[in-house]
């Protein structure tokens, strides 16, 4: 008889993961796992959701544990399937879905919502908090329609996602009811500082406001606040704060208070029932930053292992903001009081500002602003409780307490930072396990302890101090790498990748990270799609597409959406369809009861909500081509009517935008390409902003190239003009294989232009069989790709991937 118990977690976010990798590690066979999550998605970094609105970052670029991580690891998960239902009685949990799942151990984890003030008008659309991937999508979306955009909260929340509409060309106003900004972080002089920097970078701010009623027939139009005065707004996001997602505990039965009610150990006031992160409230704090909450993860992981742990006693928190260069560094209690003593310097000239708080000889609090390199050795020393009598200058000024020579170095730093100090608060890792990563597991680079630790993986706000800790534990031995690789599995970055394949002539993956030394034997989900796009690209005869490689839209080819459904884009070369198609298009969004039917902006019809087991029977009778609007392929080639029915029309956009469509439509590349044709130079096809766009002259075409309509747009610029339409499709052809054959992976046109400039393209391109070769090469790759759908129509094996097992949601396979 099996002695495995089962574990079930309710929560897929950052606390309750972290719990279960730590179990896996001190008890891999322990426990038989099941998840329950709230949103579609993997487990994700929320802490870089203001990273993704402000367009530095993509989502699959946050997700810390893809999919296959938890089949691999025998993980029976039901993305955006909440449990609604505890029966602590019979040990059981019901989901949304019906799902019922048996625990012998259940951990809570339902983190926290945004808290949206009650205020008259606050249900209406366009109001929502800044909370999850669903929120950043929806501004996102709202930024494609909309200018102007409000903030209500001047905290950290509210200025990262203030940050990131304004990266979204929105008109941003951060309303906040305090005098300054990160009132519960800074002091008055820091928050000023801050201020003036933001709105030297296009940020606006009502300070001392209070709002009244958000004003709009349907959608938000306006704030109206209690002077009466009135601020214009078509989107408002509420920062005020979170509030403990508790109402499941409640209704089980559970001690409530602000959060689930947690004892050292992570117990809850029922048997086999533990409470971890944003949700639990221990000692009467729900904590909402992540180094706590790992903290507890810890313990709770061993307690639930079997291993010998002391209980969570509670955390002091720190706070560091990074927002366009500007560096800011809160911990403890910073405000003077009568019983305090502090000791500051402000530079308004270098934008430099660093306050210590002292009390009874010791140090309680700290501000820094502009320079943040002492942040975390500052921690330290208010953690600890040390006496720093007497040595306040050496610390802050760095100077003696004579006034003259220097303070501590890096190196004694780093000596008196406590082991148990959490250098990377993003993962949560501590300096004693980045020693016993330098020390013991032979990393000896930064790109190594990023790949062993994850220390400096995510925000990167860490990296200096890691740097010193590994300067600190290997001395001499510190690797000779300056470059990082095109992730932490490697030191190779991209060029050395494709020329140790074409020289060693690897053919798979797996060969590649053997042969190259890869620090992660299985790679991750950065390195993984890219060496199958390399090798496919260097290999198109010989190398066999690796699925399982791939993200999960271009797994299923199709685009997942929030709530576990998919979407279905058929190809209409140039945009232009039929009567007969458009019939075939209803019958099947008819027969499959599809929520949705939309024409996109690249003029394409999108089925939006379908089912994943009934992705293959949809495209079978639809019997069109793939899209492609879910891979890094080409998308779409838009055009205008031209001089077909345009009465301004020079040539025939539409003939030649379906002449490229159909040469390129099963055309893979480095990122998503989108191309367009205009007819004329008034460009109704917006071909000026795609990633090649064709616009027709009198007697001639111009080709443009490098564009972006996105998040940061960007015009493209001209490549050649051309007479012929054979020119047009040589130029284009050979343009989008050298791009294919030199961008990174995940690199747009319009980044890989600014990167190696449209000069270097020029000439690489003047030579007029160098493009001939060009094109047979992207010939000879195009010969041999198959589409994507009917290939799984056909074959049988490849369809049951989309049959959901027993038990599971489809979206987790």
């Amino acid at each position: 008889m099996s002695t495995t118990k089962k574990l079930v977690l309710v929560g897929n976010g950052m606390a309750g993961i972290r719990t279960i990798e730590h179990i896996l590690k001190l008890a891999p066979h322990a426990y038989e796992i099941t998840v329950f999550g709230a949103e579609p998605h993997p487990n994700y970094n929320r802490i870089m959701l203001s990273s993704v609105l402000a367009g530095g970052t993509s989502i699959e670029d946050i997700v810390i544990n893809e999919w296959s991580w938890y089949e691999d690891n025998g993980i029976r998960v039901y993305p955006g399937d909440p449990v609604i239902r505890i029966n602590a009685e019979r040990k059981e949990v019901v989901s949304q879905a019906g799902v019922r799942a048996a625990y012998d151990e259940l951990i809570l984890a339902t983190g926290s919502q945004a808290f949206i003030l009650p205020l008259p008008g606050a249900d209406k659309e366009g109001v929502i908090g800044f909370r999850d991937i669903k929120d950043c999508e929806t501004m996102m979306a709202a930024s494609q329609t909309y200018r102007k955009a409000a903030v209500i909260g001047g905290g950290l929340l509210g200025l990262e996602a203030a940050r990131g509409l304004l990266n979204l060309g929105m008109d941003v106003t951060v309303i906040h009811i305090n005098g300054h900004l990160m009132d519960r972080n800074l002091d008055l002089p820091a928050g000023l500082m801050l201020q003036r920097e933001l709105e030297a970078q296009g940020m606006k701010f009502l300070l001392n406001k209070h709002t009244e009623e958000i004003t709009g027939k349907h959608r938000v139009k306006a704030i109206r606040f209690t002077d009466q005065t009135v601020l214009e707004a078509d989107l408002v996001v509420m920062a005020v704060g979170i509030r403990p997602q508790v109402e499941l505990a409640r209704q089980a039965g559970l001690n409530v208070s602000r959060g689930v009610i947690v004892d050292d150990y992570m117990n809850t006031s029922i048997p086999g029932i533990s409470a971890v992160g944003e949700c639990a409230e221990h000692r009467g704090i729900a904590y909402g930053l992540v180094a706590p909450l790992y903290e507890q993860g810890m313990v709770l992981a061993k307690r639930l292992a079997g291993a010998a742990t002391e209980g969570y006693e509670g955390s002091v928190t720190s706070t560091k903001l990074k927002v366009s260069g500007v560096d800011v560094f809160s911990a403890g209690q910073f405000k003077d009081a009568a019983d305090t003593r502090s000791i500051r310097i402000q530079d308004d000239v270098d934008g430099v500002y660093k306050k210590m708080v002292m009390k009874d000889g010791q140090l309680i609090g700290a501000v820094l602003f502009g320079d943040i390199t002492d942040g975390a050795s500052l921690f330290s020393l208010i953690k600890s409780g040390e006496n720093i009598g007497g040595r306040e200058k050496e610390i802050l000024l760095g100077v003696s307490a004579g006034g003259s020579g220097s303070g501590p170095s890096a190196a004694e730093r780093m000596a008196a930072m406590p082991d148990d100090e959490i250098v990377c608060g993003c993962n949560g890792v501590t300096k004693a396990a980045i020693g016993d990563a330098v020390l013991n597991k032979g990393c000896n680079t930064l790109g190594a302890i990023k790949s062993c630790t994850k220390a400096s993986a995510s925000c990167g706000g860490c990296k200096p101090i890691v740097e010193s800790l590994l300067v600190h534990y290997a001395g001499d031995a510190v690797g000779e790498q300056v470059k990082e690789g095109i992730c932490g599995c490697t030191s190779y970055d991209r060029d050395e990748i494709v020329a140790q394949i074409k020289e060693m002539g690897l053919k798979t993956v797996k060969e590649v990270m053997n042969v190259l030394g890869w620090n992660e034997p299985e790679g991750c989900s950065k390195c993984r799609p890219s060496l199958n796009y390399y090798l496919g690209m260097i290999w198109p005869t010989e190398y066999e597409d690796e699925r399982v490689s791939k993200f999960t839209n271009e797994r299923y080819h199709a685009n997942i959406q929030k709530d576990g459904t998919y979407s279905v884009i058929p190809r209409i070369y140039g945009g232009v369809t039929s009567p007969a198609e458009l019939m075939k298009i209803a019958a099947v969004a008819e027969k499959y009861d599809v929520p949705m039917v939309k024409f996109t902006g690249g003029q394409r019809l999108d089925l939006l909500g379908v089912q994943k087991e009934n992705l293959p029977k949809i495209w079978e009778e639809l019997d069109m081509p793939s899209g492609f609007g879910y891979g890094k392929a080409l998308r779409t080639v838009k055009t205008c009517v031209g001089n077909t029915f345009c009465r301004f029309g020079t040539q025939d956009s539409i003939e030649m935008g379906i002449r490229l469509e159909k040469k390129l439509d099963k055309m893979v590349a480095p990122a998503k390409v989108k191309l367009a044709v205009s007819g004329c130079p008034r460009n109704c096809a917006e071909a000026t902003i795609k990633d090649l766009g064709v616009v027709a002259i009198d007697g001639a075409w111009e080709l443009h190239v490098g564009g972006n309509g996105g998040v940061k747009v960007r015009a493209a610029e001209l490549l050649c003009t051309v007479k012929t339409d054979a020119e047009v499709e040589e130029w284009t052809y050979a343009y989008l294989q050298y791009y294919r054959e030199n961008a990174r992976w995940n690199e747009r046109t319009a980044a890989w232009i600014e990167r190696v400039g449209l000069d270097h393209v020029k000439k690489a391109l003047e030579d007029r069989d160098v493009r001939l070769a060009l094109v047979e090469r992207l010939e000879l790759t195009l010969g041999r790709t198959v589409d994507p759908w009917k290939e799984i129509i056909e074959d049988e094996k490849l369809r049951k991937n989309f049959t959901p097992l027993a038990g599971t949601q489809p979206a987790a396979h």
